[in-house]
């Protein structure tokens, strides 16, 4: 367990494990480190790095929720690459993770080995966003992780042939027990920044995906997805045809990264990466 201070004096956690590629895992808007627990045995052959945004999981919260913001938590992310002494890494980023690889693709496309998004474009869809809304920053009302799985098992309806202890442990990694009931494990006030934009016309993230050019590429759709829809996935290949792209049969937003299609195409990218970039790291 490693932490380290931001340039406003926030701290914040990080994983380090393994050798090799050094692919650093951002995870969803709610999410944590734990996002990638199910993919980490299949990533093998590299240095696997995974990191808490402010505000989530074992980091700081930021006083300011202005701070809860992709800007921010890209300037993290250089923070902890020059902390690490890493001048390159390959990104897998799940959901919000990957809007933040494309806004690093941007703006600092120089420390970029490859990226890879699970299940997130350049359009994001309303329908997924409105669900998104009916739990971001709330108590689930489960008083048990029991019963938050068996509402989760209920709610995410895009999701197939899953078993119930594969729910029992995502209720153990996203809630934590206290004495009233359970908790989420962020800043509450994250609502109010995802709010805050509500008011302000969404942005054209287009040039940001085509910003990736050059990268090796792979994107991860959940077949049910209600945030990347199969229409946008088509544009995505048809714009960058050397982009691994698979589809992940039973899972909605998002794959849990161990299933073989994932795991394949990851391995893919892995490869593709360390082809392109031998003596970059």
């Amino acid at each position: 367990m490693s932490f380290f201070r931001t340039s406003d004096k926030l701290s914040l956690h990080y994983t380090d494990e393994g050798r090799g590629l050094p692919v650093l895992c951002l995870p969803g808007l709610t999410r944590t480190t734990r996002d990638f627990d199910y993919a980490t045995p299949h990533l093998s052959g590299v240095r696997l790095i995974k990191m808490d945004y402010r505000g989530r999981g074992q980091s700081d919260w930021d006083t300011n929720w202005k701070n809860y913001s992709l800007p921010v938590e890209c300037r993290d992310v250089i923070e902890l690459l020059d902390h690490m002494e890493l001048e390159k890494v390959a990104i897998l980023g799940t959901s919000r993770g990957g809007l933040n690889a494309m806004g690093l693709a941007m703006s600092a496309k120089d420390r970029l080995l490859g990226v890879a998004l699970n299940d997130i474009g350049p359009v994001i869809e309303p329908e997924g966003l409105e669900f998104i809304s009916t739990y971001l920053g709330r108590a689930p009302s489960a008083k048990t992780m029991v019963d938050a799985a068996r509402a989760m098992e209920s709610t995410y309806t895009g999701f197939r042939d899953v078993p119930f202890a594969r729910w029992m442990e995502e209720a153990e990694k996203h809630f934590e027990k206290s004495r009233t009931g359970l908790e989420i494990t962020y800043d509450p006030r994250l609502r109010t920044a995802i709010e805050s934009l509500g008011a302000q016309a969404a942005p054209d993230l287009w040039p940001y995906f085509d910003a990736l050019s050059g990268l090796p590429l792979a994107c991860i759709r959940g077949e049910n997805s209600d945030l990347l829809s199969r229409e946008t996935l088509e544009e995505m290949q048809r714009r960058r045809p050397d982009m691994i792209a698979v589809t992940v049969h039973g899972r909605g937003h998002i794959p849990f990264l161990d299933e073989p299609e994932a795991v394949a195409a990851l391995q893919t990218w892995i490869n593709a990466v360390k082809r392109g970039h031998a003596h970059e790291y």
